[in-house]
């Protein structure tokens, strides 16, 4: 997984770390498909919240996951943290079952 300091896509944040995420999961199918620069935290929250299944049905868009209202809440609160931020993210109750 490269690391660069860019932009993150997802919560806007300047000079942060990023790692490349595929839109559309790998094992559904996104390989080839768009992927996108995202910092750690959105990152690891996205994976955190949501299932590989939900991910490529209705969230493999930047537009559909910042419109998501649970991506929503986590945005509105990083982009308020500093670039050098690496918050602890825990899996939602959900997906732990």
């Amino acid at each position: 997984m490269e690391v660069e300091e860019r932009t993150c896509e997802l919560c806007l944040r300047k000079g942060v770390k990023t790692t490349l995420h595929h839109l559309t999961p790998k094992e559904k199918g996104g390989t080839f498909l768009p992927t996108a620069q995202l910092c750690i935290p959105c990152h690891k929250q996205i994976h955190a919240l949501f299932s590989n299944e939900e991910l490529a049905k209705s969230l493999s868009t930047i537009k559909a996951l910042q419109e998501n209202d649970q991506m929503r809440s986590f945005l509105r609160w990083i982009r308020k943290q500093p670039a050098s931020a690496l918050p602890k993210i825990k899996k939602s109750n959900r997906k732990k079952r």
